[in-house]
């Protein structure tokens, strides 16, 4: 069993999104509204926004990059000791995190730094070792990502709120644009796929100036707000929402809706518009920075995650793309766990029940994902082959 969650990255990573996933936001509840004290030498709120950024979400995206990349390059997959280097230094920034009130914090910073700085270093020396061009800004956004932790880390060891407000708004948006660029690749190819294997005779519409001006839209954002003119970045947020749900619409995911493992994506890129959306009302104060903050994380990041998740595993590891029984119920949950958050923080319905709904959902979601998929993590292919 322990060789087989070696072999491959997407079946370690996966197990501890689904695991990390559960007990940050089990812990942040608690804390919320238990009374839990968090042994954190940080601010709860920013601890709770840094862990979900740079604990969960970048072992999910560790788990499918180092799995694509083999596809990419024809590289061999990272296994064995390197995974095992690498498990570990994301396991030690989570510890350091957990225990930063009782450690120096230069060491926690240090500690939680490592992971992001050696899977950059992993995946482009993997690129640049395959001459593969094509996918050197998504290590390009993975080495930022670890800048923008860095801001977040100098931020909070100096007591400037200036470098933990950049730092988090630059995480978002790096990993809106990982999001928007992988999502475009493989949503519209899915659904491609799909129609012509079920006979379906919709066509899904692939404009390439359009996907260019939505990425582009997106990634002037992160300038916009370093530049701090709120109307600048409401205009940007506005025109990439509408741009990227222009995009999201010719892929038709609406006739999709009978294969769970597919629609899943089509909603979790319609989470990135709503996003968007959200941001720039937000920015015009029409609405709260929470609104489109969890639109992103509890919509965004956890659908598309898990919908990633879910079919990956399956597909890597010689299984049929069928989600096993009672899969569906993840999906339900965590669309549940983002209308929730989301409608608390736009005030339609009592805040401390909406949050308790959506966190209930989204743990829901990842414990059941665990559960259902450890038997497909810990035994090997059933096809006989590697991997």
């Amino acid at each position: 069993m322990i060789k087989t969650l070696f072999a491959y990255p997407f079946r370690l990573f996966f197990l501890l999104v689904g695991l990390y996933g559960f007990a940050i936001v089990l812990a942040w509840v608690a804390f919320l509204f238990g009374g839990l004290g968090l042994p954190v030498g940080w601010s709860p709120l920013h601890w709770h926004s840094h862990e979900m950024l740079f604990g969960f979400t970048t072992a999910a995206i560790a788990g499918f990059i180092l799995t694509a990349i083999c596809n990419w390059t024809g590289a061999p997959p990272v296994q064995g000791k390197m995974l095992l280097l690498l498990v570990a230094a994301w396991v030690s920034g989570r510890i350091a995190m957990w225990l930063s009130s009782y450690l120096p914090l230069p060491l926690v910073a240090a500690l939680d730094m490592l992971f992001l700085l050696a899977l950059a270093a992993l995946v482009l020396q993997i690129l640049v070792r395959h001459g593969n061009r094509r996918n050197m800004p998504l290590g390009g956004m993975i080495l930022l990502l670890a800048v923008a932790n860095l801001l977040m880390h100098i931020g909070f060891n100096t007591g400037i709120t200036a470098c933990l407000q950049h730092g988090q708004a630059l995480a978002m948006g790096l990993l809106t644009l990982i999001m928007l660029v992988i999502g475009g690749r493989i949503i519209p190819l899915f659904t491609s796929n799909w129609f012509r294997n079920h006979g379906v005779s919709a066509t899904v519409i692939v404009r390439p100036v359009l996907d260019r001006a939505a990425i582009a839209a997106t990634a002037l954002l992160i300038p916009a707000e370093w530049i701090a003119y709120p109307w600048l970045t409401g205009v940007l947020a506005l025109v990439a929402a509408v741009l990227n749900g222009w995009r999201l619409c010719g892929w038709k995911g609406w006739n999709s809706w009978r294969e769970p493992l597919l629609w899943v994506l089509h909603v979790g890129y319609a989470w990135v518009v709503v996003a968007l959306l959200l941001k720039g009302l937000s920015a015009f104060e029409l609405v709260t920075p929470a609104s489109w903050q969890h639109a992103l994380g509890a919509g965004a990041m956890g659908t598309l995650i898990l919908g990633v998740m879910t079919r990956v595993a399956l597909g890597h590891t010689g299984r049929p793309l069928t989600l096993p029984a009672f899969g569906w119920l993840m999906y339900a949950s965590i669309t549940l766990a983002a209308v929730c958050r989301v409608g608390a923080a736009l005030g339609c319905f009592d805040y401390q029940l909406g949050v308790m709904i959506a966190a209930a959902g989204w743990c829901f979601a990842f414990s059941l994902f665990v559960v259902i998929y450890w038997p497909i993590f810990s035994r090997p292919r059933i096809d006989g082959r590697p991997g």
